[in-house]
């Protein structure tokens, strides 16, 4: 039987080395262009429909950016710049897109109901809940300290 700090020292040998520094600015620029591509869809509907409130064009903005995010998804783009951006893929709005797309995809096979209905939020779910949970937290919190 192999101890545990034998088991550590054999992993931290084996393990490949990740390129921490090419990982991180990879995550910062391609997030950062998403955000951008997001502003400039935001400027473009607000140039083209100049009576929308700024609320609207948010909105309007939103829908469009997960549109691409499931479009480059059911291309299979936004698998190949998630592997190569990580963490900054999936931090915008795209990246929810992308993964609510993504299983509804694999597992269109099994049917709509047992499979797109089913597996559609298998990524996305936990997220949903936790972020909602905390959200509900933070707000019952707030209202008795502030």
């Amino acid at each position: 039987m192999i101890e545990r700090q034998e088991y550590q020292d054999y992993v931290s040998k084996n393990a490949p080395k990740s390129p921490m520094v090419r990982t991180l600015i990879a995550a910062f620029v391609v997030g950062g262009i998403i955000c951008c591509i997001g502003e400039g869809v935001g400027d473009v509907i607000k140039l083209i429909f100049k009576d929308m409130s700024e609320k609207d064009a948010a909105i309007w903005e939103s829908c469009v950016m997960i549109f691409l995010g499931s479009f480059f998804t059911a291309l299979g783009l936004y698998d190949k710049l998630g592997h190569y951006a990580g963490g900054g893929s999936i931090i915008p709005i795209t990246g929810f897109a992308n993964s609510v797309v993504s299983p509804a995809m694999e597992y269109n096979r099994e049917g709509v109901f047992f499979g797109i209905c089913a597996k559609m939020f298998v990524i996305a779910g936990p997220i949903i809940v936790f972020g909602v949970t905390v959200s509900f937290l933070i707000g019952f919190i707030s209202y008795f300290v502030v």
